[in-house]
């Protein structure tokens, strides 16, 4: 079997973060039987044509390089909702995309089209599902159901794909009750991504009174919260780790200092997944106070690493921290509630050891490439048996 993989994110090179986990179930998929092809936006210092990790991908020029601005960034909605040069980028960047994969398609011959994100890569894809005449799988992440809910006009566009996927899939359970919400369908199957088992192991000390926040610095990841909540804990010798860029960076900067905290919290950057396992290794607990997170990825490899995991009880949280089993959940999204159970996590006479074990037992069950390789491949199995021939 080939499957055509369309993504508007995927690492760029080796040890990228960028959409690693479409990466990683392609290079799952070979254990299945299923060789795949990738078509993905260009970004500098890229060529056209290239494998990575033998996993052929096909990149595309939407613009003049100057403003290929809208992949890679994690920005793509925000830019396209705020400048009207954005929204003309993404004409180009949806006609490019679907020139690449007719000649991606005509090259390879797929027996399915994978599209991760329902927008851009899922509109494209029932373009070239009609036209090959080849099933469509369409896999929701989160920002995209993001979009259909809070953009009244993409609705439509949303419709459209679900109706004409043969598959859908979502990340997690709630991502999954959120677009049939949005939307009158057939509710997606919850299939998740899956992370670096060989990369993420426990090892190392830990050190008892280090936090550690990794995502992007936005309203939505929830560190401003965090932040209070630090600011909150009597315990001064508490620290914290932020690993992640974005575009508030400084404006957290300036609160950390504002909420007296800024000589124990050490702002780290983006860093490389090869890096991520150090920091995972060394800190008391991860903490995740993102809201309505699609599923939340860095949990499951703070587990895999026998981190425990303090997250809010929102989005597909749940799906990775079963509370007082694997992590704790907080069930309310405040500052306060976050430090009491940071306080009772670290006042614990094994300050959560218990806690990192079963988690790491369920993300090696959940998450682990070669299971949900296995999920995927029976997924196109079932939409090329229900595709009329």
């Amino acid at each position: 079997m080939k499957v055509l993989f369309l993504t508007h994110s995927f690492p760029r090179h080796s040890g990228d973060a960028a959409g690693s986990f479409v990466l990683r179930l392609a290079t799952a998929l070979r254990g299945e039987g299923i060789e795949t092809s990738v078509v993905a936006p260009s970004a500098p210092d890229l060529v056209g044509r290239e494998a990575l990790d033998g996993i052929a991908v096909d990149r595309f020029h939407y613009a003049p390089r100057r403003f290929e601005t809208l992949a890679y960034t994690g920005t793509m909605s925000e830019q396209v909702s705020a400048s009207w040069g954005a929204k003309v980028t993404m004409l180009g960047f949806l006609g490019a995309e679907f020139r690449a994969s007719v000649h991606a398609r005509r090259s390879f011959q797929p027996d399915v089209v994978h599209a991760h994100w329902w927008f851009p890569n899922g509109l494209v894809g029932t373009w070239l599902s009609r036209m090959a005449n080849k099933p469509l799988v369409t896999t929701l992440h989160g920002t995209d159901v993001r979009l259909a809910r809070a953009v009244a006009f993409a609705r439509p566009g949303f419709r459209h794909v679900m109706q004409h996927s043969a598959a859908v899939t979502a990340v997690s359970r709630w991502l999954a009750a959120e677009a049939q919400q949005i939307v009158s369908a057939p509710s997606p199957t919850v299939a998740p991504m899956p992370v670096a088992v060989e990369l993420f192991s426990p090892g190392g000390s830990r050190e008892h009174k280090r936090l550690l926040f990794v995502g992007r610095l936005n309203r939505q990841k929830g560190i401003e919260v965090l932040l209070h909540a630090l600011s909150r804990i009597p315990d001064r010798s508490i620290e914290l780790d932020v690993v992640g860029d974005g575009e508030d960076r400084e404006t957290l900067q300036e609160l950390a200092r504002a909420l007296d905290i800024g000589d124990r919290v050490s702002w780290h950057g983006a860093l490389p997944q090869q890096a991520l396992a150090a920091y995972y290794r060394r800190a008391a607990a991860l903490v995740v106070p993102s809201v309505n997170e699609g599923l939340g990825l860095v949990a499951v490899e703070a587990q895999l690493c026998e981190t425990p995991v303090v997250a809010f009880e929102s989005g597909g949280l749940p799906d990775i921290v079963q509370h007082d089993r694997t992590g704790i959940l907080v069930p309310e999204v405040d500052a306060g509630a976050l430090a009491a159970a940071l306080v009772s996590l670290l006042a614990r006479d094994d300050r959560g050891a218990s806690l990192g074990a079963a988690g790491r037992m369920h993300a090696l069950a959940t998450f682990a490439p070669e299971s949900v390789a296995r999920r995927y491949a029976d997924i196109y199995r079932a939409a090329i048996a229900a595709s009329p021939t």
